[in-house]
């Protein structure tokens, strides 16, 4: 079972909310917004990038967005193997909260 990172974990649940709308731009600004963090291109390309080589990711050129002469998007979707990464961290994930249910903020 691989372990996602909590890199790779916020960028796999941040591509499902994103739905079709998944390009590495959008991505980067969910994540900005939700955690209140500068994610640098780099921070959020180079995962992207290897969940995408290891399967947990499909990708999709689209069409190019803006002026002409202007790179494709590269969009991104969750696979099979990515939901099954994502499922399997959650409950990893909930067996160290075990017991800790008493914990608030």
């Amino acid at each position: 079972m691989k372990i996602l990172t909590r890199q790779e974990e916020l960028i796999l649940l941040t591509v499902h909310q994103l739905g079709d709308e998944s390009h590495l731009i959008n991505i980067r600004q969910y994540l900005i917004e939700n955690t209140d963090r500068d994610w640098s291109v780099s921070s959020v390309y180079v995962p992207l990038d290897r969940l995408a080589q290891i399967g947990c990711l499909n990708e999709r050129i689209g069409d190019p967005i803006g002026k002409r002469g202007r790179r494709a998007v590269k969009y991104y979707s969750l696979s099979e193997e990515g939901k099954e990464a994502l499922a399997n961290h959650r409950e990893l994930t909930n067996r160290f909260w075990e017991g800790l249910e008493g914990i608030s903020r």
